[in-house]
């Protein structure tokens, strides 16, 4: 079976998107984002698209949602309810690159949070990460999540400057492996992320089976 990949992160902002569309590049993949909050400017669909993934191989949402809010509430605002059974990974030919919304516990509804529906994929996840202070709480609290909900772990990509030993605290107190650390491009652009990519992570590591 090809791989497929639930990429999340500590917070919003941390750079799941560039991530995954270099992640979908190297595989040959394809990029479901499945709820988008927020329509004014670029949507992560888009910004994949700019950064290399052919259009054809980046799937419609199964939300569109107007305001750049927590899902649950942009839902609100539009009249719109959630329901997890549209919220199913499509299948495809090749590898599959799906990228959630901000951390793992933010609200889809009342009664719904992201993890719970990738506890029910039970996908193998990558967890975005920065490498500046204060990730190392972030970062293991939102490992705690997920084990504690069986959710399987592939591992930590790390984004920003080097830092060594914050990358090896986070692994060793999360039992958990170090996939690499995509540095901080001063122009991204799809080449410049596609070499960045294949010069920090070893794409054949996602070949392979959760840690």
């Amino acid at each position: 079976m090809a791989a497929r990949f639930v990429i999340s992160g500590t917070d919003t902002g941390i750079g799941k998107t560039v991530f995954s569309a270099a992640l979908a590049v190297a595989l040959n993949g394809c990029y479901w984002k499945p709820v988008q909050s927020g329509l004014d400017g670029e949507t992560d669909s888009e910004t994949v698209a700019r950064l290399g993934v052919p259009r054809e191989r980046i799937l419609p949402e199964a939300y569109r949602l107007s305001a750049p809010a927590s899902p649950h509430l942009s839902a609100r605002l539009d009249g719109v309810s959630i329901a997890p059974s549209r919220l199913v990974p499509p299948q495809t030919d090749g590898p599959l690159v799906i990228e959630g919304a901000g951390g793992l516990l933010v609200p889809l509804s009342e009664h719904l949070l992201f993890a719970d529906i990738f506890s029910r994929w039970q996908l193998p996840v990558i967890l975005c990460a920065r490498t500046s202070l204060g990730t190392i709480n972030h970062t293991l609290l939102s490992l705690e999540a997920m084990q504690s909900r069986g959710i399987p772990v592939f591992g930590v990509a790390f984004i920003g400057e080097e830092n060594p030993e914050t990358q090896r605290i986070i692994a060793e107190f999360g039992g958990v492996r170090s996939l690499g650390r995509l540095p901080v491009l001063v122009r991204v652009t799809a080449e410049a992320l596609r070499r960045a990519f294949l010069d920090n992570f070893d794409p054949m590591v996602f070949q392979g089976e959760p840690a």
